[in-house]
C-alpha cells in the first residue's frame, strides 16, 4: 500500500511538472510538450495533478478536445477506484 501511495505521488508530481514546463514553454514560444504526453501522464494516475496544474497555471483550461479527454480519463479512473473499493469491501 505504501508503494502504491508513493507511485501515486510521483506520477502526480511528474504531471504537475510537465504542465508547468509546457506553460513556461508556451509563453516563450519554445518547443512544447505534446498533448498526448500530458494525457498519458493523467491516464497513468496523474489526473488529480493535471486538474490542479490546469487551474494553478491557467493552462489548457479551454482547449478542446483536450479538456474532454482529460475529463473522460478522470471519470474512468473514478469508476475503477469505486469498483475496486466495492469489490474488496465485501
Amino acid at each position: 500500500m505504501a508503494a502504491a501511495s508513493f507511485l501515486f505521488l510521483v506520477i502526480n508530481a511528474v504531471t504537475v511538472a510537465a504542465f508547468a514546463l509546457d506553460k513556461r514553454r508556451s509563453l516563450g514560444g519554445a518547443w512544447r510538450i505534446p498533448e498526448s504526453r500530458l494525457l498519458w501522464f493523467a491516464a497513468l494516475g496523474g489526473s488529480p495533478g493535471a486538474f490542479w496544474a490546469r487551474r494553478r497555471f491557467r493552462h489548457k483550461t479551454r482547449k478542446q478536445p483536450f479538456v474532454g479527454r482529460l475529463q473522460m480519463i478522470a471519470i474512468v479512473q473514478i469508476g475503477v477506484v469505486a469498483g475496486l473499493v466495492f469489490a474488496f469491501a465485501f
